[in-house]
């Protein structure tokens, strides 16, 4: 018998560490060639790291949670064959999958394990990525929750595009029998979870912006009624074109407005004391998945059309959605827009990606009478919230920047005006 070392890949540019965040295999178990057997996530990126040769696990390197270093041994694999020096890691981008560091001693012809590439993970997803015809579609978390409550996911009726979500276990423990089984009227039993993976990311980043950043939010409604009617008359002469929803009539709007408010697209740099204002626009859109808030970048927003957005919109927030976002994808913006589309509420009060220095919130459109005049007409209405970091962003500013906005989605055609 042979011992293995599965060493941690290189998984990300300039990435010391990664996190563990599932564990698909344990000690004891029998592992074959490029079987997944870890989810390990750098960043915001998760990748399913796949066994190079097969075996049993005898060592795992660690609990869900823990930070293993590139390089350091995953897990241990006892082979079939005569012992075999374990090879070093290989020093791979699997994001490009360019070789960053190719020397003698990292391609040695005695080593048992093919070259392995690792593909992103595609369990933090709400779109139906094909899955072999055993295995329910549903994210890490809740298949972990399956597991110990003792839960067949495959016997679990998925409510939307065939995930399997936290909801639909719920639904399946009330109404149906067997282990974890739930009584109508009873109470839920408490759960433990450990905070790993994207939701510590989010919970860190989030807590180091509110504890260094001095926030501040100006809320404004806007009649969006014109622009509504507008968007209707668009759609309906849009060929092959995506359909528009407002919010690249909205990133048009701001795109327009931020020239003559340059401190509104800029990053803060506070340990340097340097605050970078942007000429270009690189918009982060936060979006929703099922491991947490991603937020990809629209680059150079400033120079696309409304269909170009549009598209643009669309394809990131799938690429979120089905884990496939690159790392260029998800970092370096310059302001950040986040929606909750019709569950937005009557304002919001985001909280900004640090060190970008402004966040904005439209809410949800509602229609309600106002007066024109001594008329009174019905009109759709959204509040469109700002939150800005004090230290760079006068309350003045803030406010002259959504009404300049404002002013543009109330007479939309000046959104297509030089």
């Amino acid at each position: 018998m042979a011992r293995f070392e599965f060493r941690l890949p290189d998984i990300g540019e300039g990435i010391a560490e990664a996190e563990i965040v599932a564990w698909h295999v344990k000690v004891g178990d029998t592992v074959s060639e490029d079987q997944g057997v870890a989810d390990m996530m750098t960043d915001k990126a998760t990748v399913e790291m796949e066994s190079p040769v097969s075996g049993t696990v005898i060592e795992v390197a660690g609990d869900v949670g823990d930070m293993i270093p590139i390089g350091s041994t995953l897990l241990v694999i006892e082979t079939e064959g005569e012992e075999a020096a374990t090879p070093a890691a290989p020093q791979t981008d699997v994001l490009s999958g360019t070789d960053l560091e190719a020397t003698p001693e990292q391609h040695m012809p005695e080593a048992p394990a093919t070259p392995f590439i690792p593909a992103p993970h595609p369990e933090a997803t709400e779109i139906n990525v094909p899955q072999p015809s055993t295995q329910a579609l549903a994210s890490p978390a809740v298949r972990a929750r399956a597991k110990e409550l003792g839960v067949d996911l495959s016997q679990v009726k998925a409510r939307e595009g065939g995930r399997v979500r936290h909801a639909d276990l719920d639904a399946y423990l009330t109404y149906h029998g067997g282990q974890g089984y739930r009584a109508a009227g009873t109470t839920r039993p408490d759960e433990a979870i450990k905070v790993v993976g994207m939701r510590r990311r989010i919970a860190e980043n989030m807590a180091a912006s509110k504890r260094h950043i001095p926030h501040f939010t100006y809320v404004e409604e806007i009649d969006v009624t014109a622009l509504e009617a507008m968007r209707g008359d668009l759609n309906g002469n849009r060929g092959n074109r995506p359909k528009l929803t407002i919010l690249p009539l909205m990133i048009v709007a701001i795109c327009k407005a931020l020239p003559d408010f340059p401190m509104i697209n800029a990053r803060y740099d506070d340990e340097a004391g340097i605050v970078t204002r942007h000429g270009a626009v690189h918009l982060g859109m936060a979006t929703q998945t099922d491991a947490g808030l991603m937020v990809p970048v629209i680059r150079d927003a400033q120079t696309k059309n409304v269909w170009q957005l549009a598209g643009e919109i669309t394809r990131l927030a799938e690429a979120a959605r089905t884990g496939k976002a690159t790392s260029s994808e998800l970092s370096g913006s310059t302001l950040t827009v986040t929606s909750l589309g019709p569950l937005g509420g009557i304002a919001t009060t985001p909280v900004i990606n640090r060190p970008e220095v402004a966040i904005i919130g439209p809410n949800k459109i509602v229609e309600r009478p106002i007066f024109v005049g001594d008329d009174i007409v019905r009109a759709k209405l959204m509040n469109l919230s700002i939150s800005c970091d004090h230290r760079v962003v006068d309350g003045w500013d803030a406010a002259s920047f959504v009404q300049a906005v404002k002013k543009l989605l109330e007479t939309p055609v000046l959104l297509f005006a030089d």
